[in-house]
């Protein structure tokens, strides 16, 4: 782990225990915060292979239809059924995803104090009565699932926005790094698909502000405030996952050059200048906001600019990390070759 990103993970987690102890700007708190989320997950999805499974230009057209179904389903639940029964339900599931997702937050810092063969060994586990399904884990894995399930716990029986609001990162970071566009193209349509999606679901109905109201589960962030009326602010994921994985494909293509990252610190600053231009017009017009609105065209069009004056328009339009993927491989099957 390079200087950088240990100086990023202690940032985030002072920042996240911060408002125990220290008045924050909730402001202030929510940019730092997404920020940091989206520079630790970005650098954590550079991998030594690059990703076997991407998504495609039609899953990204899909995408915005199938996120829009989902969310009018969760609105129509809350408005027709006992809204404690849903959410009831949704804690359980949440819970169970949590611990996955904490624990493979974890997994890297906790695996540099165990013994090595605890990294390596894997354990087959098979269910009883279908020996056909089975779950392949390490002894790391278990140890990093104990504060995992710790903090699951913790939220499911106090809701405590801190809790929350560490579910909340490892989803983050877990999305950035484990999702891969592909290309820019794809990243590009995604962007948007979703940009129309979320004026529409925020400006046009209720839809979305009810749900993220009423949704007492870790999709959003939690800032605490002084202001009794409103206590918290809130930051929905997806503002933090959906332009995440597009900056993050921005670093991997940077690293694929055996370059500095450049156009990721020009995606990197679009984010961040997105973020700054929604929490601004937010409490501008004292109303909610789609923050894809200010996000999605400060990230295209920082990197698009960047990138137009430096004259990489055509190497970065072609890059494609599942090509780049089956060339390694076709590299590694050879090297083997070779060596038998």
């Amino acid at each position: 782990m390079k200087k950088t990103e240990r100086i990023a993970n202690l940032a985030l987690a002072g920042l996240t225990l911060a408002p125990l102890v220290v008045k924050v700007d909730p402001n202030v708190n929510v940019i730092l915060t997404a920020c940091l989320t989206v520079f630790v997950g970005c650098y954590r999805s550079v991998k030594p292979t690059p990703p076997t499974e991407t998504m495609s230009n039609e899953h990204a057209m899909r995408f915005p239809f199938v996120g829009s179904a989902m969310l009018l389903s969760l609105f129509l639940l809350f408005k027709f059924l006992s809204k404690d029964l849903v959410n009831t339900v949704l804690t359980g599931y949440f819970f169970v995803l949590g611990i996955v997702a904490l624990s493979a937050t974890l997994l890297p810092f906790i695996k540099r104090f165990l013994p090595k063969h605890w990294n390596e060994d894997l354990i087959v586990w098979r269910f009883p009565y279908f020996r056909s399904l089975e779950i392949e884990f390490t002894r790391s894995q278990i140890v990093a699932g104990i504060p995992g399930t710790f903090f699951c716990a913790w939220y499911a029986l106090r809701k405590h926005w801190l809790a929350n609001n560490i579910l909340g990162l490892a989803f983050c970071i877990q999305g950035i790094e484990m999702l891969s566009l592909g290309s820019f193209k794809t990243g590009a349509i995604l962007l948007a698909g979703l940009f129309v999606y979320d004026i529409f679901w925020v400006f046009f109905t209720p839809v979305m502000v009810s749900v993220a109201k009423s949704f007492d589960a870790p999709i959003k962030l939690l800032f605490p405030t002084s202001d009794s009326a409103r206590p918290f602010s809130m930051l929905g994921l997806g503002d933090i996952v959906i332009p995440g994985i597009f900056v993050a494909l921005a670093l991997r293509f940077d690293v694929s050059r055996g370059k500095q990252p450049q156009y990721f610190k020009s995606a990197f600053v679009g984010y961040t200048v997105g973020l700054v231009l929604t929490i601004i017009v937010m409490n501008w017009f004292q109303a909610a906001q789609p923050a894809l609105l200010y996000i999605v065209p400060a990230v295209i069009g920082f990197l698009a600019a960047h990138c137009i004056w430096n004259g990489d328009v055509k190497q970065l339009l072609e890059f494609d990390e599942s090509k780049t993927a089956n060339s390694s491989q076709e590299s590694d099957a050879k090297s083997s070759k070779k060596v038998e």
